[in-house]
This record gives C-alpha cells, structure tokens and sequence, in this order.
C-alpha cells in the first residue's frame, strides 16, 4: 500500500471506530460503503493483521486495533498540525501582539525593531510592556518576551540571540584622575557611581573560579541606567554595567572596560514565548523579524 493510499486509510480506520460502524464511516467521509469496506480490508492485508473483530451487530477493535488506532491518532494529528503550520505561513500577520523586555534593552533596541515590525505589517497592534522583573508568559498573557538570563521555565521556547556581560567602565579622564584599577580591591579607594545595573553598594565578580562581592562606594547613586551611563561618561567615577548598556561608548573609546580578567560568565540573550506548535502567523513574524533585527547588536 503506497504512501498517500496509506493514509487514507488509516483515516478510514479512525472515522470506522469513532463513527461507530461501516455505514456511518462511510456517510461521514462522503464514501459509499463498499469503498470503505475494501479500504479497510486492504490495510489488514498490507498490515497482516486484523485490527476489528466484525459481525452483522457490532464492530470491536482487536489489541492489535487498539494500538494501532493510538498510532493512527497521533500520526494524523501531526499531519492536520503540519498543514495547518504551512497555512499559516501565507497568512498575512494581524491581531494583537502582547511583548515585554527589560527596560533599558528594551528602549534602546527592542521598541525601535517593534516599530519597522509594525511598519511592515499595519494590520499587527502591539502593547510593549518594559519591566525589569521576570513576569511569567502564561499568566500575564504576554505572547514573546526578551530574557537575559538564563531560563527558569522549561514550559517556554528560548531562541538565543547574543550574549551579555556585568562589565566596569570608566571615562579616560576618569582613570587619569583616579589612577588605574587591576584587580575589583582597588575599587574601594575610587569613586563609583552605583546603580541598578551595578548592584549598587555592591559589584560582584569572578576570581579563581569562584564568585565574590565587592563594597563599593561614591557620592552618585542613580535608579536609571542611562542617566548612570551619561555620568560616566562625564568622568564622575568608575561604573558597573551589562555590556550592551555601554556597547557603544566602549567600541567609541569614549570609556575604558576595566578588570575584564575578572568578569562573571556570560548571560544568554532570548526569545522567549510559551511553548505552542501553532504560533499565530503574527507571533511567528515577529519572532523571526527580531532574530534578524537583534542578530547585529553589539552586546559585548
């Protein structure tokens, strides 16, 4: 029995068992019923096997049936899922697209990529929801969401797209000023501007394979990354970032990475959304338009 005639087949199996008889198979798959019987007839043949114990009365699925038609379920199951992926593919994406990523990633390259999406698929609204805490997909129907950190939740899908560090910087007028660093110790004697990306009082680091905290202290505490960003920059005193947040002024020269030999492991970058085998085609565009748009940000 050929592939296609397979599966037909197997179609037929089903529809006999859940419709109940030969007769009501047949009305339900829009055959007649000599079709039906020879189908059913010619699986057993190519199976060897009898699958339904048949009288005048009543049809009773043999052990062989029953496992067979759980197979039969299932492989019919992923097909219709299958077809239904393709069709979606050629829909054009719309609805509402619910999306949350940390703040400052989030202003800086998740709402700019958020609006070419839109530009190139007007029939998509969109809410953006900007929050440094991890809220969970599910229950605040968020449909993607940006995660730097590694994943806690096996329920989700997590594409990877780069990969951050915690870094300490300083402006060169800054370092002329206070002296060098080179090792986290002689932190304790600059000024430091502390911040929530930082940690604050305190920058943890790496040494040896283990991980350590480290008090630090200056006259500047700020609870916005960019304003703490802007004030090194201006020299005030040395800073504690994830590296995207200073991606640019690094790659500039306008600051200087400090006790990189001392840094903690890197922290993964993803696409996250709740596990689904049928993504709405619009969920599916975005996450594909992200992968490309974030694919070339610098992060490190």
């Amino acid at each position: 029995m050929r592939g296609m005639d397979k599966l037909r087949a197997m179609q037929t199996f089903v529809a006999i068992v859940d419709q109940g008889s030969l007769s009501a198979a047949a009305r339900a798959l829009d055959a007649s019923l000599p079709a039906v019987v020879r189908t059913l007839a010619a699986l057993e043949a190519s199976l060897d096997v009898r699958l339904l114990n048949r009288t005048t009365r009543r049809l009773a699925l043999t052990e062989e049936g029953r496992s067979y038609l759980e197979t039969c379920r299932q492989i019919l199951s992923e097909l219709h899922e299958a077809e239904a992926r393709l069709a979606a593919r050629h829909e054009a994406p719309s609805g509402t697209l619910v999306v949350t990523a940390p703040v400052l990633f989030g202003q800086l390259h998740v709402a700019p990529a958020l609006q070419r999406f839109l530009r190139a698929y007007p029939a998509v609204k969109c809410r953006l929801l900007l929050n440094d805490r991890v809220v969970n997909l599910w229950e605040a129907g968020i449909d993607v969401g940006i995660r730097i950190s590694p994943l806690d939740d096996s329920t989700l899908v997590a594409q990877g797209i780069g990969a951050i560090r915690r870094v300490v910087v300083a402006s060169p007028a800054c370092i002329a000023e206070q002296g060098e660093v080179t090792h986290p110790r002689d932190l304790a004697s600059k000024n430091c501007i502390r911040s929530h990306g930082g940690g604050y009082g305190q920058w943890r680091f790496w040494e040896n394979g283990r991980e350590y905290a480290v008090a630090v202290d200056g006259n500047l505490e700020v609870n916005h990354g960019l304003t703490a960003v802007e004030a090194c920059l201006n020299g005030v005193g040395y800073g504690c970032f994830l590296s995207y947040q200073v991606a640019a002024p690094l790659a500039d020269g306008r600051l200087v990475r400090v006790l990189q030999a001392f840094e903690g492991p890197a922290r993964p970058v993803n696409i996250v959304y709740p596990h689904a085998r049928l993504l709405p085609s619009r969920t599916r565009a975005f996450v594909e338009w992200m992968k490309r748009e974030l694919r070339d940000v610098p992060m490190m």
